[in-house]
């Protein structure tokens, strides 16, 4: 959410950010947005106002009754009788008004980096950089669900008998590998300095207008019937929501997190879920970053997110690039955003695998998360990234670590994780 300061002064700044996000639709809520900012602020001077004359008045009222005008003092109480009157008319229309004023702002995205390339859908994003060699194989790659039931490793029919499409039973070598990749990416972490922390997985509704967009919110949330609940489709909700009306002290900053969660998605707008893959699906678990900054360091932080998502995947043997995501691909609390994406030998392009964001002080607003630093209170910023969100990630493993024969071997990295094993092989 933007600061309301920002809109009074520089309203062409905010229409003309709207513009670069090709949402034109949205120019009205600006002019909305001053016209109620106005009669808001009238009716509170005017309240002010009358709060003013009623104390006068009050105490004039005591003056007379010292002196016996009881007559006097019968008119007064009538005009503090008439203020008071008109002064609970105008706080009754404050808060509807305050809270007019807030449906608006929340539907206003954030200003975007200037750095941020200008397009209108992630087919206009902006690639940065590969790292590792993009290579073919000398066989025919399978599709990636094919490789996993060769390893007698994934269940879909049973899991669509019991939940439906977007579900599926990981079993056997791929399960363990699973895990495997989830613990590794924990300990990669802990080895970078972030603290390991297993959050709620469920939170409430302020929390998630807190942390994302109405429009991110009814394409991806569950929401538990008759409470006020969701299901989190990342920890990054929880982590961020942690700090919910809470004054951070400066000299405590960074909060460096790695968390760990199931996430689930309604993944509406997907145009359907595939019924033999593992790539777009209602339920998977994710290894995430979070980080709460000082404003002056959060672009430090970003540079180093990202880059710590292709390091985990280099160590893992798996090519990567990274995408500068447009102006019209970026969520509505996004200030800028990377996507890094893994390559896929069978389909011979890259696919997304993680996406690291910095939402400057969007979510902090909207949670009221502040600093208390040396020249007073401000916004803090918050950044999230994607270490690895499996089972996505192992269409990317299994691919790039395939053999002729069907095995798949085991980087040096993940053997700890998988009994000291170097290949999995197929079953009968």
């Amino acid at each position: 959410m933007l600061d309301i300061n920002l809109i009074r002064k520089n309203p062409d700044l905010v229409r003309e950010n709207l513009r670069k996000k090709y949402q034109d639709h949205k120019l009205p809520l600006v002019d909305e947005v001053l016209e109620l900012d106005a009669t808001f602020r009238a009716t509170k001077t005017k309240a002010d106002e009358l709060r003013g004359q009623r104390n006068t008045l009050s105490k004039q009222i005591g003056v007379l009754m010292g002196k016996g005008q009881k007559a006097e003092a019968e008119a007064v109480k009538a005009q503090v009788a008439a203020v008071a009157k008109e002064l609970a008319d105008l706080e009754a229309s404050e808060e509807p008004l305050q809270q007019e004023i807030r449906q608006r702002m929340l539907m206003i995205p954030n200003i975007i980096d200037p750095t941020v390339p200008l397009g209108k859908d992630d087919s206009e994003n902006v690639e940065r950089y590969r790292v590792g060699e993009a290579s073919t194989k000398p066989f025919e790659i399978p599709y990636h669900i094919d490789i996993m039931e060769k390893l007698a490793g994934v269940d879909l029919d049973s899991a669509r008998k019991v939940s439906g499409n977007g579900f599926y039973y990981l079993m056997g070598d791929v399960a363990r590998l699973h895990s495997a990749i989830l613990s590794y990416a924990r300990d990669f972490m802990i080895d970078k300095g972030f603290t390991y922390v297993i959050p709620p997985f469920m939170i409430r509704s302020e929390v998630v207008t807190g942390v994302m967009s109405f429009t991110e919110m009814e394409n991806m949330m569950y929401k538990i019937e008759g409470e006020d609940l969701y299901l989190i489709g990342t920890s990054e909700h929880s982590m961020i929501g942690k700090f919910i009306d809470t004054i951070l002290e400066e000299d405590q900053l960074p909060y460096t997190y790695t968390s760990y969660s199931p996430c689930f998605r309604k993944e509406v707008g997907a145009h359907g879920i595939e019924e033999r893959g593992v790539y777009r699906i209602h339920q998977f678990e994710k290894q995430e970053m979070i980080v709460v900054c000082k404003p002056e360091d959060s672009q430090k932080w970003f540079e180093f997110l990202y880059t710590t998502t292709v390091d985990f995947f280099r160590s893992l043997d798996i090519p990567v690039r990274v995408l500068e995501c447009c102006s019209g691909d970026l969520a509505d609390l996004k200030s800028k955003s990377v996507d890094v994406e893994a390559w896929s030998p069978r389909q011979q392009k890259y696919f997304e695998v993680g996406s690291c964001s910095n939402l400057t002080d969007a979510q902090a607003r909207r949670l009221q998360i502040r600093i208390n630093g040396k020249d007073g209170k401000v916004f803090a910023h918050t950044l999230n990234n994607t270490v690895v969100a499996p089972p996505r990630m192992l269409i990317a493993f299994l691919e790039n670590n395939l053999n002729a024969d069907g095995s798949i071997a085991i980087p040096e990295a993940l053997r700890p994780y998988m009994g000291l094993k170097t290949v999995l092989t197929p079953k009968k």
